[in-house]
């Protein structure tokens, strides 16, 4: 008996921003979701107007299993994370020993396929793609913000100004696009974006 796919669909029971006033709670399963669409997107905009040639498929997958370890760890929240090196490297080893869990919950000649998709990719290729998918996390975590501000929780602004820094830092012209083109309708209530 394996237990991997038991223990992935407890990503919807691990909460994010555990540190922030939040008006709705997120959990693991809806960012996991929403950073691989919005990954999925980044590559298709490489490709489309940037002159790239990715697996928009492929980034879509990276994204989707990119936080899995959080299901062992919970979400670590960021000023904790990156308080100090050392807890940021202890928090590393952490990761690392979760990965190698969750691999254990499959059989060995399916582990091979999930190594990289756990954080660890090791085709150049799978390597290429990933800092859509740091993109992506960065930018659902800023639609997160938008959105607690549209309901008037001032709790996110501060990390909304971060995100923006963040993202703009990548210097990913896919990165910038959608933050341009498709950011602003998250303000928005449904009957304004008819």
């Amino acid at each position: 008996m394996f237990h991997f796919f038991a223990m992935l669909s407890r990503m919807k029971n691990i909460n994010r921003w555990g540190l922030m006033r939040n008006t709705r709670p997120e959990n693991l399963c809806e960012h996991s979701f929403e950073t691989a669409v919005i990954a999925h997107a980044l590559a298709v905009l490489r490709n489309t107007r940037f002159g790239g040639s990715v697996s928009a498929e492929r980034t879509a997958v990276l994204a989707l299993y990119h936080d899995c370890t959080e299901i062992i760890t919970g979400d670590m929240p960021t000023p904790v994370k990156y308080f100090s090196a050392d807890i940021r490297s202890a928090y590393g080893e952490v990761e690392k020993v979760a990965r190698e869990k969750l691999l254990d919950f499959l059989p060995d000649d399916m582990a091979d396929v999930y190594r990289p998709l756990l954080g660890q990719p090791e085709e150049a290729s799978d390597k290429e793609l990933m800092p859509l998918v740091k993109a992506a996390d960065k930018i659902s975590a800023l639609i997160k913000c938008v959105e607690e501000k549209r309901m008037g929780n001032k709790e996110f602004s501060k990390a909304e100004v971060s995100l923006r820094k963040s993202i703009a830092g990548f210097h990913l012209p896919e990165a910038d696009c959608f933050v341009k083109e498709f950011l602003p309708s998250y303000s928005l209530t449904l009957d304004e974006q008819e």
